[in-house]
């Protein structure tokens, strides 16, 4: 057996006992990060034991059918009949350990941050937008995780320029980041009197809340502005300065928010965005520095390309990562993604297999 399946099955055990012991127990931060730990290596710890079970049984027929005693053929017949499911069962538990042992993104688990804004299109491009919002809001709905809007920009006619929500959830990060990138739609416009289809675009941003930890913004870095909030048509406007535009000097990145009355609050939400925006940067600035990235765009972040487009006439949603399509247009925006996503997890979690390889 593998040297390093030994010491993931030591490190579980000492996982174990640190939970019963009463200094853990008295420190509920502690614990839940020792839990944490151990339940991230449980399933693999599970698989390896068994395969070492496996291959213990799998030795010991092995003995008995090179000593071939005469005096003992059942015992022969019998370990010579085990030894084909074993051996099936030896190499299906290897397959597993292999996608076990690619490392996870340790920000798999995190809530998530997502920023939906209108591209080239026009208004047809602001519906686009709208309809993507609606698209997470019933997937989100389907998983049973709660969702904060924390900013948007409506065109009054069902559409926004810009959106920002909160997703919270196990493993929300994790699974929505996929959808970072340029999505297309091909539709006739409600619009277009002629009947022509059209093509528009919308880009999604998918990041992971950042912790205190993460990000140490220094206060004297920020420029906060304080306005009038506005609405489309001139509605939802405030007679105090509530709106609150946040600037991070040193990058540049500005941060507006203004769908709450409290300016209080509307700032709470913009920070909460920037430090997103900002371990975003960082980590895509240290991933870039390792000789080892991968080429891959699944899951990369990349919100550069176009990723999926969605054919209204054919009925048609396409992943161009993947060269994945489903003709299920209408269930798929009504946030039946996880067909696609899993998909998607799936090629991503070969591309790294192979990487290790």
């Amino acid at each position: 057996m593998d040297e390093k399946f030994d010491k993931i099955a030591a490190r579980f055990d000492d996982l174990t006992a640190q939970l019963a012991d009463e200094e853990v127990l008295k420190d509920p931060s502690r614990y839940q990060k020792i839990a944490k730990k151990r339940a991230d290596l449980e399933e693999t710890v599970i698989v390896i034991r068994r395969l070492q079970q496996v291959m213990a049984v799998i030795a010991d027929n092995e003995a008995v059918i090179a000593a071939d005693e005469e005096d003992d053929e059942d015992l022969v017949d019998l370990a010579r009949a085990e030894m084909e499911d074993l051996v099936v069962e030896r190499d299906d538990l290897h397959e597993q350990l292999k996608v076990l042992m690619v490392p996870r993104d340790p920000n798999d688990d995190r809530n998530t941050i997502v920023e939906i804004r209108a591209g080239a299109g026009g208004e047809e491009s602001a519906l686009f937008a709208g309809d993507l919002m609606r698209m997470y809001s019933r997937f989100i709905e389907r998983r049973n995780w709660k969702m904060e809007l924390m900013s948007s920009n409506e065109t009054g006619i069902g559409g926004f320029r810009e959106v920002i929500f909160m997703v919270t959830g196990p493993g929300a990060y994790g699974t929505l980041k996929y959808e970072s990138g340029v999505h297309r739609v091909q539709r006739v416009p409600a619009t277009e009197s002629s009947g022509r289809i059209h093509t528009s675009a919308a880009s999604v941003a998918v990041l992971p809340e950042a912790e205190d930890v993460d990000v140490n913004i220094d206060p004297n870095d920020l420029r906060i502005d304080v306005y009038r909030s506005s609405g489309p048509g001139g509605q939802s406007v405030n007679t105090t300065d509530s709106a609150v535009r946040i600037t991070h000097v040193p990058t540049g990145m500005v941060v507006s928010c203004q769908d709450e009355k409290s300016q209080h609050k509307n700032r709470a939400k913009a920070l909460k965005v920037l430090q997103a925006r900002l371990l975003d940067q960082a980590q895509r600035e240290e991933r870039d520095k390792r000789a080892a990235e991968r080429r891959s765009q699944v899951g990369s972040g990349d919100r550069s390309d176009k990723i999926r487009t969605y054919n209204f006439p054919q009925q048609r949603v396409t992943d161009h990562r993947i060269n994945f399509t489903v003709h299920r247009l209408n269930e798929i925006l009504d946030g039946d993604l996880d067909e696609i996503i899993a998909a998607l997890a799936e090629a991503d979690r070969d591309a790294r297999m192979q990487e290790q390889s």
